[in-house]
C-alpha cells in the first residue's frame, strides 16, 4: 500500500536546537548511532585507507557558516587557491553491528567546491527507525557566490544550500527521534524553510526564472522497523532529481522517488537530461514530496543517490548492476564503499554521492549471499548483446561484433536499441514502487 501525499509551507519550527533536551544515554554500540545530541545523530564519517581523509565540511555544515562574511565578493583580487583537500572521503560501519550495516561516498569534481554535501545516515535504536539522505546543490542555478569560509575561500549559493539542509534534516530526525515531530513532508519542509533563511544569502544582479537562492536537492527515506512482522515501514522524502531506492534480494532495484522533471521515463532522463521543476530554495516555493510503503518485507537495503551516480550511466539497469558487482568483490562495508567510489569517479562527469543502508541482515557477507541470484539474472538479461562502443562505460563492454569496427551511427544505432531492449525487460520491477505523476504533468 502505497500513500501519496505533498508537503507544504509552514510557519518556524516549533523546536530549536537550542531548546533541545538533554540528551538520552546513548546505547550500545560501535556505530554510534543512538540521536543523542545534534551532531551525535549522524553517523556518517571517514574510514581509514587511501580514499579517506574526511570531508570538506563536518558534521553539522556548513563548518564555519556562523563566523563567515555574507556580503559581496571582492571585485579585484582573484579568489585563494582551493584548499589541498581530498576530493572523495567513505564511511562505513565496523562490521558487527548485526541487523543493520551502512556506508557511505562522497566525492567532488572540484577539490573544496563540490556542491554535494556529506550523506547523512542515522538510526535511533531506542524506535527503530533512521534517515538516510543526499544533498546536491543545484549549481546552475545557485553559481553566484554568497559566503565566504575562514579559509577566504568563496561558496556558491548550491553549495551552501546543499549543506543547510543536511543540518535542516540532522535537527529535524533529533526531533523526530524524541517524537516531538512527525516524520512526514509538513515537518521536514519547515525546518527546511526555516534554515534557510537564517543562512548567508546575497541577491544576484543576474536575474531569470532559473536563478535560485541556495538551491539544492534532498533524497531521502525515513525509515522504521515493524520488528514483530519482520518488516520495515519506509517513507521517502524528495525533493528534485536526487533519487532514493529499495533493493530486494529477490526482485532487485526499485525506485521510490520521481525526478522533478517534465520527463518521468527514466531511460530518456538519461538521454535529455531536463531541467526540475521543484527543488529546495530559499527565495520561492518548494514542495517536500513523499509516499508511504506500509509495510516492505525485510531484509532489503535502502540507497539515496545524486544523478553523479545513475545520471552518467547507459541504462538505468547498469546502476543496479554497479551496485552488486562491488558487493561481489567486497569483504568489508568500508571496501564496498570504497570500490563504489572508485567506480563513480572512473565515469561521472559530477559530484557524486551515495548513502545505502542494509537491513535485516546478519553481515556483509549474507548481503552478498542473498543477491548473487539477482546479480546473474541482471547480468544475463540486461549486459548481454552490450554493444562494444560502450567499452568505456562504468559496466564494461561486449564482445566486437563480427565484420570489425562500427562507424559512429552504426555504433549508435546498436547503441540505441541495446538501451531500447534492457529498459523494456528492466522497467516493470524498477517502477514497482514509482509514485505517480503529478497531475499537471499527466
Amino acid at each position: 500500500m502505497a500513500e501519496h501525499e505533498h508537503g507544504a509551507r509552514h510557519a518556524a519550527p516549533a523546536h530549536r536546537p537550542e531548546q533541545w533536551p538533554p540528551p538520552p544515554p546513548a546505547a550500545p554500540g560501535p556505530a554510534a548511532a543512538s540521536v543523542a545530541a545534534p551532531a551525535q545523530a549522524l553517523v556518517t564519517g571517514t574510514g581509514g585507507g587511501p580514499a579517506s581523509g574526511g570531508p570538506p565540511v563536518p558534521a553539522g555544515a556548513p563548518a564555519d557558516a556562523p563566523g563567515g562574511s555574507a556580503g559581496s565578493p571582492p571585485a579585484g583580487p582573484p579568489d585563494p587557491p582551493p584548499r589541498a583537500l581530498p576530493s572523495q572521503a567513505v564511511w562505513s560501519t565496523r562490521g558487527n553491528v548485526e541487523g543493520l550495516q551502512a556506508l557511505t561516498v562522497w566525492t567532488e569534481q572540484v577539490p573544496g567546491h563540490g556542491e554535494d554535501a556529506e550523506p547523512f545516515v542515522a538510526h535511533h535504536w531506542g524506535t527503530d527507525q533512521g534517515v538516510i539522505a543526499v544533498f546536491d546543490g543545484s549549481g546552475g542555478a545557485g553559481a553566484s557566490p554568497v559566503w565566504q569560509g575562514a579559509d577566504g575561500a568563496w561558496r556558491t549559493g548550491a553549495w551552501v544550500g546543499s549543506r543547510v539542509a543536511r543540518l535542516a534534516t540532522d535537527c529535524w530526525f533529533h526531533e523526530v527521534a524524541l517524537e516531538t515531530e512527525e516524520a512526514g513532508p509538513a515537518s521536514l519542509h519547515q525546518y527546511l524553510d526555516w534554515f534557510l533563511t537564517k543562512a548567508p544569502q546575497r541577491r544576484s544582479k543576474i536575474g531569470g526564472t532559473m536563478r535560485r537562492q541556495l538551491p539544492t536537492t534532498l533524497a531521502g527515506v525515513h525509515y522504521r522497523v515493524l520488528g514483530r512482522e519482520g518488516t520495515v515501514e519506509l517513507r521517502p522524502l524528495w525533493a528534485g532529481d536526487s533519487r532514493a531506492y529499495v533493493f530486494a534480494p529477490a526482485s532487485g532495484l526499485h525506485v521510490l522517488t520521481r525526478d522533478h522533471t517534465r520527463e518521468s521515463d527514466a531511460l530518456e532522463l538519461l538521454r535529455t537530461d531536463p531541467p526540475m521543476t521543484n527543488v529546495i530554495c530559499a527565495d520561492r516555493e518548494f514542495t517536500v514530496d513523499t509516499q508511504l510503503i506500509a509495510s516492505f518485507p525485510m531484509p532489503c537495503v535502502l540507497i539515496a543517490a545524486t544523478d553523479g551516480y545513475f545520471g552518467y550511466v547507459h541504462t538505468p539497469a547498469d546502476f543496479e548492476h554497479l551496485l552488486l558487482s562491488t558487493l561481489r568483490r567486497a569483504h568489508t562495508e568500508y571496501e564496498w564503499a570504497d570500490l563504489l567510489r572508485r567506480e563513480v569517479q572512473a565515469y561521472t562527469g559530477d559530484d557524486a554521492s551515495l548513502a545505502l543502508l542494509a537491513l535485516g541482515y546478519r553481515d556483509l557477507a549474507h548481503v552478498r549471499e542473498s543477491s548473487e541470484r539477482r546479480y546473474a539474472e541482471l547480468t544475463e538479461r540486461h549486459l548481454k548483446g552490450r554493444p562494444r562502443a560502450l567499452d568505456r562505460s562504468p559496466r564494461g563492454g561486449a564482445e566486437e561484433p563480427p565484420g570489425g569496427p562500427e562507424d559512429g551511427r552504426t555504433a549508435d544505432a546498436r547503441i540505441r536499441a541495446w538501451q531500447e531492449q534492457s529498459w523494456q525487460t528492466y522497467r516493470a520491477g524498477y517502477e514497482t514502487y514509482l509514485p505517480p505523476a503529478l497531475e499537471e504533468y499527466r
